[in-house]
């Protein structure tokens, strides 16, 4: 008895090279197909999308909201720009006031140094110390050299009492004058520009009570 348990499995033929290079060519065409339909979808999609955007153009509502948009872009440059122009205007002019203001109060300082030969000067020639000697000359330079820079006398009898530029030494009342009126120049004053120097010292005649 022949025990049907112990037969041996049918073997499977083999694949010859033909076989398997058809099937190799059958599944790569059947992926090109595929690619290819997945390309057309593609196309046939992009084409309705194009189709549907060229289709729906802006509505005047939204034109008019870029065209605000844009307009209120431009005015705000525009503003920003104008505000810097004049940052920069106001920048240059304090840097000019100051440098004008720097170099008064170099010159000041310079000037109110040299104060005291002016003085001497200034005593000698109402002395009559100065007339026809060569530091005639050497004064008149001084002098014309200071103007130069701007400099200019203050206290001149006859003029208003400006407590601004005079410093009183003594009041003398008087019956001819109606507002306190510089009588005498007791030291002279100085002013360069705007800035005050020196104040005039003076005496001062005021009207009577």
């Amino acid at each position: 008895m022949t025990d049907d348990s112990k037969k041996e499995p049918e073997e499977t033929p083999e694949e010859t090279p033909e076989q398997a290079t058809d099937a190799e060519a059958t599944h790569t065409e059947a992926t090109d197909a595929e690619a290819t339909d997945g390309e057309q979808t593609a196309a046939e999609s992009g084409d309705t999308l194009d189709s549907a955007e060229a289709a729906e153009p802006l509505s005047a509502d939204d034109e008019a909201l870029l065209d605000a948009a844009a307009n209120d872009l431009v005015a705000d440059y525009r503003e920003q720009a104008a505000r810097a122009q004049a940052e920069l205007v106001n920048f240059r002019t304090r840097v000019e006031r100051d440098r004008v203001a720097n170099r008064e109060a170099v010159v000041a300082e310079v000037i109110r140094s040299l104060l005291p030969a002016l003085d001497d000067l200034a005593r000698a020639e109402k002395h009559g110390d100065l007339e026809g000697s060569p530091l005639e000359i050497v004064a008149t330079k001084i002098r014309g050299s200071f103007e130069r820079y701007g400099l200019r006398s203050v206290g001149v009898v006859g003029e208003p009492f400006d407590p601004h530029f005079h410093e009183a030494v003594v009041h003398l009342p008087s019956a001819e004058v109606e507002v306190e009126t510089v009588h005498d120049v007791i030291e002279t004053g100085y002013a360069l520009g705007d800035r005050l120097v020196r104040a005039a010292k003076v005496a001062v005649s005021s009207p009577e009570s």
